[in-house]
């Protein structure tokens, strides 16, 4: 098992998706972290929560990391972008 098995990073799937795949790596794991940017933040903070109140009930949030990252210039702009970031850490009591 590689050492990035436990994380699991938004995209632009159903939500349910994140939830099942959280569901999964507790089966091999008694933490998972979720991290996302941009858009997908609101999207990872309901997937935690999903999967914490709707499913695992002995859940409970670790840690919560919040940053921003500086993307590359795109073709077309001037300038560097900055995109906020999140993990969120969850474990079994």
């Amino acid at each position: 098992m590689s050492k990035d098995s436990n994380i699991v990073y938004i995209g632009q799937k159903p939500i349910m998706s994140y939830v099942l795949a959280v569901l999964t790596n507790f089966n091999f794991s008694d933490k998972v972290t979720i991290k996302a940017r941009g858009q997908a933040i609101s999207t990872a903070v309901d997937v935690a929560e999903i999967a914490r109140r709707k499913f695992m009930k002995e859940l409970s949030v670790n840690k919560i990391n919040i940053g921003t990252e500086e993307m590359p210039i795109r073709e077309g702009e001037n300038r560097n972008r900055n995109v906020s970031t999140i993990e969120i850490t969850l474990i079994r009591k």
